[in-house]
């Protein structure tokens, strides 16, 4: 039997008109869109659809909007294929919300509050204490964090074995690029993003984000949830309390999550909601890993005819 794996994106992975061909075409996808817009106050449906672009791609708002397509495509595809259960779930930062409601560790109404939340807490933070973040592709991860320790950058997202983010101040970020270019690195670019996420300037982030999750009701996980603070299975409700607060200003460690499910023995992931960002990253960790995109009406009928025959 195919062990299998669910996969949620993060930030970064919106664009306009995600989910309007799964808004116009599925009932049950349609429900929790309209029941976001009742709970954001605001038409999430339009934001998602039609943009603008400027305004989707503010942290407070795509936030809330990747969340929110991933959960539609998530809700269709188990009402599709019922019978498509995985051994267990993850998601690359503000994704691994989507992953605990997936496990049933999170309702929707409080996880789509807590994704809000979290989005101006971070646009808030960004402010208040500037920077920025950058790729580095070609040099490894040691590599980078030599770099990061000279130039008092933070490491943000280690993505891949040969792609890894910073995080830090403006001038932090300029001279790890410096650096990275002087060490041989094929890229090293400065991100357009609104902040230094995943560094100790996200501190302030982190403290109301752990306010915020003290009101919010947490179950067992019914299926295993990967978290990125440990790369490590999350045992109990406080471990998810904890590992969310501190995500913010800690790495994302996503080359040891998908190495950690390919030796639990999971070979078919499913990347569900906007982008393909996690299956171009899985197949540089793990070659052997097969990754399908569901992140479109097309994409969802395919697998279901597959999984049908």
């Amino acid at each position: 039997m195919v062990k299998s794996a669910f996969l949620f994106p993060g930030q970064g992975a919106q664009y306009v008109g995600m989910g309007k061909d799964l808004y116009e075409t599925n009932t049950v996808a349609k429900e929790y869109f309209d029941k976001a817009s009742e709970i954001l106050g605001f038409n999430i449906a339009d934001l998602c659809f039609s943009g603008p672009e400027a305004e989707l791609t503010r942290t407070i708002n795509s936030q809330p909007a990747i969340f929110v397509v991933s959960i539609a495509f998530l809700k269709a595809l188990e009402d599709k294929c019922s019978h498509l259960k995985p051994a267990l779930t993850c998601g690359l930062s503000l994704g691994e919300y989507t992953a605990l409601v997936a496990s049933g560790v999170l309702g929707f109404e409080d996880a789509l509050k807590l994704v809000r939340r979290r989005g101006e807490l971070m646009e808030n933070a960004g402010q208040e204490n500037p920077g920025s973040m950058a790729s580095i592709i070609g040099l490894d991860v040691a590599k980078c964090r030599e770099i990061c320790n000279e130039s008092k950058a933070e490491l943000a997202n280690l993505n891949s074995p040969e792609q890894t983010v910073i995080s830090g101040t403006k001038g932090a970020i300029q001279q790890a690029i410096t650096l990275a270019e002087k060490a041989g690195a094929k890229r090293a670019i400065e991100l357009n993003v609104s902040g230094a996420f995943h560094s100790s300037l996200m501190q302030s982030a982190a403290d109301g984000l752990k306010e915020a999750l003290a009101v919010i009701d947490f179950s067992e996980p019914k299926i295993p949830v990967i978290t990125n603070v440990t790369a490590d299975y999350v045992k109990t409700v406080q471990d998810v309390k904890n590992n969310l607060s501190k995500q913010v200003t800690s790495s994302v460690r996503w080359v040891e999550t998908i190495q950690r499910l390919s030796a639990e023995g999971v070979t078919q992931c499913y990347e569900i909601g906007p982008g393909k960002v996690l299956k171009g990253l899985a197949r540089r960790i793990n070659k052997e890993l097969s990754v399908q995109c569901v992140g479109s009406v097309e994409e969802l009928d395919k697998l279901q005819t597959e999984l049908t025959v």
